[in-house]
């Protein structure tokens, strides 16, 4: 029907699968998807052939890249030895990927909770500090996300946790230690005393809750979606410091930025710093299955030694997603795209500040390995953000549009663009997508001139 209506193949998927699918983050009129067909390395393509740059990683999530034989392989030789087994059962991938993980994980945190995504890994935390220390407050940040479920959405701090509030209680809120528009940074600051006022307002803010009531602090090691912020030196030392201080719990949100993305397997590991949980999904498999993680210390196993934790899902230790984070493991380690993210992630600060001197729209570009992100702004001297904080205006879609337009498929949500390529990337990929950027910032610059 479609074919004789002259409609492409890509249309008609779009309108057959809108007509029974109910999109997430969407009002459902307006959707525009992809309808995506195949992948490799760092590209996909749609059913009408077109190739794209994933410089998202579809959701910062994709690693290793796209249609890695190795994974897929291990998933098809699980399937066929063991598909399911319940939570409680033992299973051998299940031996292994715990092995496997407690060699990569910082010292100390060698027991893992598992379940399916970032949301529940954060929830579980959260349950567990709770549980561990009899308190039930929870420090979070302001420019946070956490999952959309109802518990990890209370813990988001941007607007997206509007919608579901009232939220779950207890949650208190504290400041970023984001330099480019923070009130407690002072022009000419260093990182120092910068960081010495972040410090001393999360104190404040435990003074006036009573830090004999907070169970936790918990944070994005590096804050992903809001904007790729990335601590100064000292900060996550001093969190760090505050918590063993008033027996508070550290739960450092790695679901974005662990396994390489940093390049270092955790962000923590930048500054040393080992938490008492970190949570991770996305790169764990590299969202060839849905599997996440709750990485715990002798602190927190050992008290559910004798109490009974009071969690779990039906696909909590799936073996055939435990058999493909088994398999990403292995292709980090083969391939050595930890390192390959810390070399192409100075690449990509270099392109990133090379792009700021010509484009008069950016006020500021962040990045820590592959994570990377533009900032735009419609004057450098007040920094007002090109679109509102809540998304939209007219210039930051045309901008979308017309990466998309050239083939390259990457996350621009309000007065930000991303740039999170596979690990995998090379070189000369990431200087080619990143010239196409460069040629779409030049509608932001003209929407200021």
């Amino acid at each position: 029907m479609f074919a004789e209506q002259g409609i492409s193949a890509g249309a008609a998927w779009i309108a057959r699968a809108k007509a029974h699918n109910f999109f997430s983050w969407s009002a459902q009129d307006a959707i525009n998807p992809i309808a995506m067909v195949r992948g490799e390395g760092c590209y996909f393509w749609d059913a009408d052939g077109k190739r794209y740059f994933d410089l998202n990683s579809q959701s910062m999530c994709m690693n290793i890249g796209h249609g890695e034989r190795r994974v897929i392989d291990a998933i098809k030789a699980q399937a066929e030895e063991l598909a399911y087994a319940g939570p409680g059962m033992v299973t051998r991938v299940r031996v292994e990927l715990g092995e496997a993980l407690a060699t990569v994980t910082p010292p100390g945190l060698e027991h893992f909770f598992y379940g399916t995504g970032g949301a529940d890994a954060n929830e579980n935390a959260v349950k567990m500090a709770r549980a561990v220390t009899g308190r039930h407050k929870i420090l979070a940040r302001y420019r946070s996300y956490h999952g959309a479920t109802y518990g990890a959405m209370s813990l988001t701090g941007d607007q997206r946790r509007w919608a579901s509030e009232p939220g779950m209680a207890g949650v208190v809120r504290y400041y970023d230690p984001y330099k480019y528009r923070s009130l407690l940074y002072r022009e000419g600051d260093s990182d120092g005393e910068f960081t010495a006022r972040c410090l001393a307002q999360i104190e404040e803010t435990l003074m006036f809750e009573g830090p004999h009531t907070v169970a936790a602090i918990l944070m994005e090691t590096v804050t992903g979606t809001n904007g790729v912020i990335v601590p100064p030196d000292g900060y996550l030392q001093g969190v760090r410091a505050l918590c063993d201080r008033y027996g508070i719990l550290l739960i450092c949100d790695e679901v974005m930025t662990g396994f390489g993305r940093t390049g270092a397997w955790f962000g923590v590991d930048h500054w040393g710093v080992v938490p008492d949980m970190i949570t991770m999904a996305k790169g764990l498999t590299s969202a060839y299955l849905p599997l996440s993680t709750v990485a715990v210390n002798a602190r927190v196993f050992d008290h559910f030694r004798t109490h009974v934790f009071y969690g779990g899902l039906t696909y909590s230790a799936h073996p055939i997603c435990l058999a493909a984070a088994l398999a990403t493991l292995r292709v980090i380690q083969e391939d050595d795209l930890v390192g390959n993210a810390a070399a192409m992630g100075r690449v990509l600060a270099d392109l990133l500040d090379e792009l700021k001197a010509e484009h008069p729209a950016i006020g500021d570009v962040r990045s820590i390995g592959l994570l990377g992100c533009i900032e735009l702004v419609k004057n450098r001297e007040s920094k007002e953000p090109l679109a509102p904080y809540t998304g939209g205006g007219e210039v930051m879609p045309k901008l979308a549009a017309y990466l998309r337009e050239h083939g390259v498929y990457t996350y621009v949500w309000r007065n930000l663009l991303h740039t999170n390529p596979p690990l995998c990337v090379t070189e000369e990929q990431l200087r080619a997508v990143m010239a196409i950027v460069n040629d779409a910032l030049m509608i932001a610059d003209s929407a200021i001139a």
